[in-house]
């Protein structure tokens, strides 16, 4: 068995772990946070098909209030992509506002500290479809 057959030690591991979080910046990670919300408060809403199961009203409001709060942090990172991701959570907001009215009966969503975001446009008469965004596709 050569070196490059055997598996790595713990020691070189830690060195490639180590090499890995020089390169990594926070920015990047914070971007790629935004998307990964925007996208699975999408999946939580049941709107990808064959998510219905999925849905979780709960998820997607802690999704939307994850992209509010660190939107700011990274819209100059996104540059032009930064439009993408509020139209993005623009209509996370709008089906979360559709889903707790429709589960509230004709009440709309809650005010108040922790509560959704209630700038959220006129109910269109379908829902918009499903699609995933990646930063720079």
């Amino acid at each position: 068995m050569n070196d490059q057959e055997r598996p790595p030690t713990e020691e070189e591991m830690r060195a490639a772990y180590e090499a890995e979080l020089k390169r990594v910046r926070v920015d990047d990670v914070l971007v790629q946070t935004v998307v990964s919300l925007v996208n699975l408060g999408g999946r939580k809403a049941g709107i990808a098909p064959g998510t219905e199961d999925e849905r979780d009203l709960e998820q997607v409001r802690q999704a939307i209030e994850g992209v509010r709060a660190l939107l700011p942090l990274v819209e100059e990172e996104l540059g032009p992509d930064a439009a993408r991701v509020r139209e993005a959570l623009s209509q996370l907001q709008m089906i979360y506002a559709q889903s707790s009215g429709a589960s509230a009966g004709t009440a709309g969503p809650p005010d108040g500290p922790g509560a959704p975001p209630s700038a959220a446009p006129p109910a269109p008469e379908e829902p918009p479809k499903s699609r995933l965004w990646v930063p720079g596709q």
